[in-house]
């Protein structure tokens, strides 16, 4: 948390968001971190706004839908932005009341100078003075909520076969393609993993797993002990983060990488289903840091020193906020 100036007047902060849920997640995260209690903007636009790149927006104000939320006065002290659609109306924001501090996270992919600071995964290359470059993506994972989620999801997972491996998978996107043939065999390897060294599944699906493919995953794990989230009762995410021993996580995702990365803990990643330059070089940071490794259908055992990717952020966010009220 930020020292005691920077909240001594009670900041107001909103935070931005298309409603992206891996997106918006950062942004709490991250006002969580300063010891801030954001007013949660989802922001809906119309066209032509929707086609358009954040620089040929004009009048973004203009761009919002009548169901999307208001934008309007009083201002925030601090606004936390993400994503495309958001850039242009933050910036927007910031023109008509300079004294809002905004924060970006992501490349916002124009007039990266004109936010006091970007905050960008190493993976996106960024590179500016007002420019903070993380590992990973911003989570809030830390020893006291792992230690909470552990208490209250013993019953799940207390008693299943060690070492309880967590796997953590998401879906289709423009970069992967979880299709049949490639459940079929992340699958296989899974069943390969726990007959090789015993011990169980804590699996939970995103929004983006199939039916097809969550149905591959039972059918071929039929004889293995496990727990599979049906997405019915309270989400057991962090329970299973709590309560893994170690991971395996599909690379579609860079948040439940850097999630699964943020207890510590081993994290395999099976990443043969697509990907993109940017991905690439996500994952290849990751396994020359020693944190993770390609899941090959075997466990292994490793150590490494967790990132503190929060601490480095909310410092960061102090001393540009420092140097925007001198």
């Amino acid at each position: 948390m930020l020292n005691s100036n920077f909240l001594s007047h009670n900041p107001k902060c909103w935070v931005l968001t298309d409603g992206k849920p891996g997106m918006e997640s950062q942004c709490i995260a991250l006002a969580d971190t300063l010891g801030l209690k954001p007013i949660i903007k989802r922001i809906s636009v119309r066209s032509p706004w929707t086609i358009l790149p954040p620089h040929l927006w004009i009048f973004p104000l203009k761009a919002l839908k009548i169901k999307s939320d208001k934008l309007e006065p009083p201002w925030p002290d601090i606004l936390i932005a993400t994503g495309s659609k958001t850039v242009a109306l933050a910036l927007s924001v910031k023109t008509i009341n300079p004294a809002t501090f905004l924060i970006q996270i992501q490349n916002p992919t124009k007039s990266i100078s004109k936010f006091d600071i970007v905050i960008a995964p190493k993976h996106d290359c960024l590179s500016a003075t007002n420019v903070v470059s993380t590992v990973g993506a911003l989570n809030s994972i830390n020893k006291r909520k792992l230690n909470d989620a552990f208490t209250e999801f013993e019953s799940e997972y207390l008693d299943l076969p060690k070492p309880l491996i967590g796997v953590l998978i998401g879906g289709n996107n423009k970069n992967f393609q979880l299709n049949q043939n490639r459940t079929e065999h992340f699958a296989s390897m899974l069943r390969e993993a726990v007959k090789n060294i015993g011990g169980s599944l804590a699996i939970t699906p995103s929004r983006r797993t199939s039916k097809n493919s969550l149905e591959i995953i039972k059918s071929t794990l039929s004889d293995i002990p496990k727990n599979i989230w049906n997405g019915s009762g309270k989400n057991p995410y962090l329970g299973i983060l709590a309560h893994s021993d170690c991971f395996i996580v599909t690379g579609d995702s860079v948040n439940m990488v850097s999630e699964a990365m943020a207890t510590g803990k081993p994290v395999h990643v099976f990443k043969d289903f697509g990907g993109s330059k940017k991905f690439d070089r996500f994952h290849t940071l990751l396994e020359k840091l020693g944190v993770t490794r390609p899941f090959s259908g075997k466990i292994e055992k490793w150590e490494y020193e967790p990132i503190d990717e929060m601490t480095l952020v909310a410092d960061a966010v102090k001393k540009a906020w420092n140097f925007s009220k001198n």
